[in-house]
């Protein structure tokens, strides 16, 4: 150790070395102690090895003029785009001379451009380029010229046009002067004006030259045409009929393919058509239909007619020219002969222009001169006993005549006013096309209430299109406002003496088309409902200690619900809390009466409604039903089956269904148990009441088998159903029940017992468990901290991949740290050198004023001297 130790010592003594001025010098000589040479036996494809020799600090200085190399230059040049890359072939290859560089890029050109047809073809030509256009182009010497379809000489100027327009007419004055010497010598030049406007009455002639020649040669193909067509006809040759039955008989017929072919042909082709209007759209047509229809009914109502609202003839004065004069209406008569006279004209109007003529005599107007002299004339004629007797006659008839008109006058009159009136009852009567959505339920009430239950749809539907969302801006909360409004007014009539069934299922339909364009706002107003009627059970609970089942009004809400909400849902806002609160009735009201019975199984009837899609079993189902035919049985000892509450074993009402009259029995008869039937039973005699209780137990029956088929596929089928069996098997009476009743029963054990058969419960198999293998035991290895413990060959590939992992992941972290540590580096050797580079500067401009400043005050110094 001591030798090694005086090694270093003189390789470090040779290593540095002393300057005259006393410094250290940098290492002359390596140290061979120091030098890292790292071996590798063979070299791989693609892996990185570090570097073969490595000193003290020189691979730090190598990293650092890497980074320099490619980081450093990446930074600098972070914001440039301009980056040209020359491609060209041994551009800075200094070792290829410049001739063959270009006769390499021609060879590589031609390589490029060139693409044989065939591979085999050796005499194949090649074109021949110059700039991009082909030799053999360029020596046909096609030059495209540009004709103009007026100008004969295809696009070609004239000269004398040219030298006009582009030669300043200096040439063509020139020339026009060298053609005429001998005659115009004397005669003073034509001015450029004159000149151009020659030209322009030349240009002129020649349009019109070639405008004569277009039309001739029309003409000449017109004659042409006519006379070909004449002679045409007389060439004509027709075939007798012989050769044309021949010739027939040679075609051959048309195949079955041919003939759909030519049909299809011949088909009508698809017209396209006009675009299907928005909602919007169709929303404000509908809106402004109404709107006239409204108008036009109370025009109706108030007794206007519709001529009124045509315009009236505008008065005409004598010195009028009729400019805008336009008919209207074609007033053209028919002549027609009556008497030996020319009759124009109805009798209608005459009889209106009789009367205007006596509206005027009435009126006191002044008669005309001509009718003054015609009265002169007849005082003054002579009176024969003869006239007089005449006159008297004629006068009397002309009495009785203007009676008779008076009196169809007034009859008339009294029609037309009759009619005015009919039609204004009617218009009264009818209901208004337009309407304001209502903004509370007393108004709602006031617009529905007394109505047909079609003028009820009528009005919610123009509330509906009067009123749509897309039209204003508040109606959409008016609307959501009306489906809570309508679910009120749907409740009071359900709470009605009798109940108005019909009318309320008709009203579900605006009901739907509400909730389907505010789901939203719907969805809250049966859940305030649903609500509602739960605290109220949960009240009534509290203060009597039992419940009781709700009225009409909540039924009647629970099947709209089933209608207007989607019950196939595995949860949903309003159709879950409707399912819970249906389970609760089924378990928490107890049953009383019969009344009690009704709208229980109206419950299990909406149950098979909601889950009929889901097959959602309900345990409160199937207790209830099995209630029901416990409280249908004799009293007997409860045996193979428990009684769940709102039923009991025995008590009161244990015996509630249970029917022992036999004549009522018999005269009993299957039918459907309306919902109204709740309100009408205390009026109902002992009769009526047996045969109630036996509809009772005939739905009961069918819900069963009901429940049989929805429920056959689970595995507990007949778990679940045992009970049930048990009670229909040995409890019920079935011999003394009518014959349908029987029939029910049999079909419900039958479908029972279907299901039964159908569907094995799983059962896991039974087999012999395998034995462990003990052959060669499992040796595990104690676990020693810091020693990698041996396993599978797969477990190691994965430990060692994880290892790999980790060390390139660090490496690669350091290596992005080294990076952003050197980036640093640089921007603060910028910001330095540009603070060292602003400070020089100031300085020199201080340095620069203070000697200004001084040069001034020497300056200013002198001239006070002075």
């Amino acid at each position: 150790m001591g030798k090694v130790a005086k090694q270093r010592k003189k390789g470090l003594g040779a290593a540095r070395a002393k300057d005259p001025s006393g410094t250290v010098t940098s290492m002359v000589k390596n140290n061979p102690f120091e030098v890292k040479v790292n071996k590798q036996k063979f070299q791989i494809l693609g892996r990185r090895t570090k570097h073969d020799v490595g000193l003290p600090g020189v691979s730090r200085s190598k990293a650092v003029k890497k980074r320099t190399q490619t980081l450093l230059k990446e930074y600098k040049e972070r914001e440039k785009s301009n980056v040209f890359k020359d491609k060209r072939f041994g551009e800075y290859n200094t070792k290829i001379s410049p001739e063959e560089k270009m006769m390499k890029r021609f060879a590589l050109e031609r390589q490029q451009n060139h693409e044989k047809k065939s591979i085999y073809n050796l005499n194949e030509d090649e074109e021949l380029t110059h700039y991009g256009q082909s030799l053999a182009d360029i020596e046909k010497l096609h030059d495209i010229i540009d004709s103009d379809s007026d100008a004969e000489e295809g696009g070609v100027l004239s000269a004398e046009l040219t030298a006009a327009h582009f030669g300043g007419g200096g040439g063509l004055l020139r020339k026009k002067t060298l053609a005429g010497e001998q005659d115009e010598e004397e005669e003073r030049p034509k001015s450029r004006k004159e000149l151009i406007e020659e030209l322009i009455a030349k240009s002129k002639q020649e349009k019109r030259d070639r405008q004569t020649q277009r039309e001739n040669a029309l003409e000449l193909t017109e004659k042409l045409d006519t006379d070909w067509k004449e002679i045409q006809t007389l060439l004509a040759h027709k075939t007798p009929k012989s050769e044309r039955k021949d010739k027939e008989e040679q075609k051959p017929r048309p195949d079955e393919y041919d003939i759909i072919v030519r049909e299809l042909g011949f088909e009508m082709k698809a017209q396209p058509s006009d675009r299907m209007k928005t909602e919007e759209e169709l929303a404000k047509e509908e809106q402004e239909r109404l709107q006239k229809l409204e108008a036009d009914r109370l025009r109706r109502m108030h007794g206007k007619d519709e001529h009124e609202n045509k315009k009236k003839p505008k008065h005409m004065s004598a010195d009028d020219l009729a400019d805008g004069f336009i008919l209207d209406k074609d007033d053209r008569r028919l002549l027609s002969y009556k008497d030996g006279k020319l009759n124009v004209g109805n009798e209608e109007e005459d009889d209106k222009e009789e009367e205007g003529g006596k509206e005027e005599e009435s009126e006191g107007e002044p008669a005309s001169e001509d009718e003054e002299e015609a009265i002169v004339e007849e005082d003054n004629a002579t009176d024969s006993p003869s006239d007089l007797e005449s006159d008297t006659e004629s006068e009397e008839d002309d009495t009785a005549n203007e009676e008779q008109k008076k009196n169809k006058r007034n009859e008339k009159k009294l029609q037309s006013e009759d009619e005015q009136n009919a039609k204004i009852e009617a218009a009264r009567a009818e209901l208004p096309y337009t309407f304001v959505v209502p903004e509370s339920y007393e108004k709602l009430k006031s617009l529905l209430f007394g109505r047909i239950i079609e003028q009820q749809l009528v009005i919610l539907e123009r509330i509906q299109k009067c009123n749509h969302p897309s039209l204003a801006v508040g109606n959409k909360a008016k609307l959501e406002k009306l489906f809570g409004f309508l679910l009120e007014y749907i409740g009071e009539l359900a709470t009605v003496e009798p109940p108005e069934l019909q009318t309320i299922d008709r009203l579900v339909l605006p009901l739907y088309s509400l909730c389907q364009m505010f789901p939203e706002a719907a969805s809250n107003s049966v859940k305030f409902v649903l609500r509602d009627a739960a605290h109220d059970m949960e009240e009534m609970i509290e203060v009597k200690g039992r419940a009781t089942f709700p009225g009409l009004d909540m039924l009647i809400y629970l099947k709209i619900t089933a209608i207007i909400f989607p019950t196939s849902d595995f949860w949903h806002p309003v159709v879950t809390p409707a399912l819970v609160y249906m389970s609760q009735l089924l378990t928490k009201c107890q049953v009383m009466t019969l009344q009690d019975v009704v709208k229980g199984l109206f419950v299990c009837c909406l149950f098979l409604e909601y889950v009929s899609l889901s097959q959602r079993f309900v345990p409160e189902l199937i207790n209830f039903l099995l209630g029901i035919l416990h409280i249908a049985i004799p009293q007997k000892q409860v045996q193979g089956y428990t009684v769940v509450h709102p039923f009991r074993p025995a008590g009161k009402n244990s015996e509630l269904l249970l029917v022992c009259d036999k004549k009522d029995m018999e005269t009993w008869k299957k039918q459907n148990l309306p919902l109204t039937i709740v309100t009408r039973l205390k009026e109902s005699s002992k009769t009526e009441m047996n045969h109630f209780r036996l509809s009772c137990l005939a739905l009961c029956l069918d819900l069963i088998k009901k429940c049989a088929a929805l429920y056959g596929s689970l595995s507990s089928f007949h778990e679940i159903m045992q009970p049930i069996r048990v009670l229909l098997t040995e409890h019920m009476p079935v011999s003394e029940y009518p014959k349908q009743l029987q029939e029910l029963h049999q079909n419900a054990l039958k479908e029972m017992e279907d299901k039964g058969k159908r569907y094995t419960p799983l059962v896991c198999e039974k087999k012999k468990p395998v034995p462990l293998k003990l052959y060669t035991p499992k040796i595990v290895k104690v676990l020693e901290f810091g020693r990698k413990q041996g396993g599978s060959k797969e477990e190691q590939e994965r430990k060692m991949l994880i290892h790999k992992h980790k060390r390139e992941f660090k490496g690669a972290v350091r290596e992005i740290r080294k990076d952003n540590q050197f980036l640093a580096r640089m921007q603060l050797s910028e910001t330095i050198e540009r603070d060292s580079d602003r400070k020089r500067k100031v300085k020199q401009l201080f340095s620069s004023l203070a000697t200004q400043e001084g040069e001034w005050k020497a300056m200013k110094r002198k001239k006070f001297k002075n």
